[in-house]
């Protein structure tokens, strides 16, 4: 796959989550509580999206490029759509921003770009799924089940089509006016989280508990953010130190080198099952919206 040191630390904590959620569904279809399986189609698709987002699915094109934390990489991959491209190209020959808020900027573009990339995946499945629906002949109980998973599943889409657009505003935004010194969060998974709880059934009381949660969530965001730049670091200087021959050299950097991957596989895994849950949260109180 000639993944970095950080990406292989990503699918490592990605398949770890799948691995569990796997496991509790086999549980579950025991005791018979995924009859209509939905659980099982979720599985899949989040299969799906990491076996896309990490070139595991066949196609040429469908990996991620790394961004390097060490070197300038910003320039070593694309947004794969032309507005990105634009605003991105206007932030970046702006002058209103600094070479760190410049690498914030770029990591919020790439949360954007996996954005779509998720929906996309969604909606395919979506699509393939009302197309099986829509040639079968005799209704029937199963099918009145199947029926609400696809109301589930395009309840899904709307989430994630209204965290699209929220997204693109808000990029759309920095990019002209530069960061706002005042701004609560700084990490895009946590300002999509705050931007759609201020819109979900949540009291006052609740929000405020919310916020602070999320506060705790950045801060563990940013601890994986410094250990996936040492593992990136130390990479490096053990490919370096690999060609000198020094074996006592080596060793070290070695041990040192395997520290921070299970590190930051272990921070990686906590980041994801605490994002996962936090948005399960968030999904209930928007769906309590709509009834």
């Amino acid at each position: 796959l000639h993944l970095s040191a950080v990406k292989l630390a990503e699918l490592h904590s990605d398949l770890k989550i799948q691995e569990k959620d796997e496991l509790s569904w086999k549980k579950l279809k025991a005791e018979g509580l995924d009859e209509d399986g939905e659980k099982e189609a979720k599985l899949r698709r989040n299969l799906h999206v990491i076996m896309t987002k990490y070139g595991m699915n066949g196609k040429k094109d469908s990996q991620l490029v790394d961004t390097n934390y060490i070197k300038d990489g910003s320039e070593s991959d694309t947004l794969d759509d032309p507005r990105l491209e634009k605003l991105w190209s206007k932030a970046k020959t702006s002058g209103k921003f600094s070479d760190e808020e410049l690498d914030k900027l770029w990591r919020e573009f790439k949360h954007h770009k996996e954005k779509i990339r998720e929906y996309n995946i969604l909606l395919e499945t979506v699509s393939r799924t009302e197309d099986i629906h829509k040639n079968v002949i005799n209704p029937s109980e199963e099918n009145l089940v199947k029926e609400e998973i696809l109301h589930n599943k395009h309840r899904e889409l709307k989430e994630k089509l209204r965290s699209i657009n929220q997204g693109f505003e808000r990029l759309r935004k920095v990019s002209h006016q530069g960061y706002d010194t005042a701004s609560e969060f700084e990490e895009p998974r946590v300002i999509d989280l705050w931007d759609m709880a201020k819109s979900a059934n949540f009291t006052e009381k609740e929000l405020e508990s919310f916020r602070e949660e999320l506060k705790h969530f950045e801060a563990k965001i940013e601890k994986h953010h410094h250990y996936q730049k040492q593992l990136e670091i130390s990479h490096q200087k053990l490919k370096h130190v690999e060609e000198t021959g020094d074996k006592d050299h080596l060793n070290r950097n070695k041990e040192k080198y395997a520290m921070l991957q299970e590190k930051t596989k272990e921070l990686g895994y906590k980041v994801k099952k605490h994002l996962q849950d936090l948005s399960s949260r968030i999904s209930q109180g928007l769906q309590h919206n709509e009834l």
